[in-house]
């Protein structure tokens, strides 16, 4: 996908201008999607990995490189989906769309698109300095921001144990400095797993953690796609970055690799 043409140097890509609190209710039903991390690998079926920005470079001046497959950077351990990034230069001659970068991570990509609906994400955090660990939706297909972002997590190792909620469209969104969302400090984020939450419908997008809503975005402006492109399914995306504009904001610590996104289940509950 042709996304994020332009990267861009910002304090924050987060916001705190859509707080909220309120409780959120985990539907009583079987998961329509679920994946709970038992088998001994990742499935195929479910996840693929993107890779295509290896070599030209990936966006908000990142410095990772996301290996296809590699056990170093994505396997099943303990019952959980584990995601480690990892101080290194690679083999070109193994590695062909390696493009210099000195870190290797892995983003995961679920093949089907999700829609409006409950998710959960059981994830712990890494909290060095460098880290940018997330879990977020895009759909397939458009230009960005245009059409759209939901940012189910986002935390940055220099600002270690407060959360990001955020979402971008074309009139909201970090180039614009308009992006609506909210952020939460979880003090043991990075010591313990927690519930990533997001309540996906028609009129609102609300996100949480461990049953408690902090932010809440409601489709004020029916019809107006710059404000809400969010129709159409999305699909889950989980990765761990390294450095970048806001990742990297108080640069790397080369001395605390390697981090790790552990992610213990992924649900989602499609909406009736």
């Amino acid at each position: 996908m042709n996304l994020f043409a332009i990267a861009l140097q910002v304090t924050t890509l987060g916001a705190t201008n859509y707080s909220v609190d309120a409780p959120m209710t985990v539907p009583a039903t079987k998961p329509s999607i679920a994946d709970e991390f038992d088998e001994p690998t990742i499935d195929r079926t479910t996840w693929r990995f993107d890779t295509a920005f290896n070599e030209k470079g990936w966006f908000n001046n990142e410095r990772q490189y996301y290996a296809e497959a590699r056990h170093e950077n994505s396997r099943i351990e303990n019952g959980a989906l584990v995601i480690e990034a990892r101080r290194e230069k690679l083999d070109k001659a193994r590695f062909p769309d390696w493009g210099g970068q000195g870190y290797s991570s892995a983003k995961l990509v679920s093949r089907e698109g999700m829609g409006y609906g409950f998710y959960q994400v059981r994830a712990k955090l890494p909290c060095e300095r460098g880290g940018w660990p997330a879990i977020w939706l895009l759909p397939q297909g458009g230009t960005w921001p245009d059409m759209g972002e939901i940012d189910i997590m986002e935390m940055v190792g220099w600002d270690a144990n407060v959360i990001h909620a955020t979402l971008h469209s074309g009139s909201y969104n970090h180039a614009k400095g308009t992006q609506r969302g909210a952020q939460k400090r979880i003090p043991t984020a990075c010591t313990a797993f927690h519930d990533y939450q997001l309540d996906w419908r028609p009129d609102s997008i609300t996100i949480g953690v461990d049953g408690r809503a902090y932010m809440r975005v409601t489709n004020d402006q029916p019809g107006d796609h710059g404000a809400w492109p969010f129709d159409r399914p999305y699909h889950l995306i989980l990765n761990l970055a390294v450095g970048g504009d806001w990742g990297g904001k108080q640069g790397i610590d080369d001395g605390a690799f390697p981090m790790r996104l552990s992610i213990d289940h992924v649900r989602y509950w499609k909406a009736p």
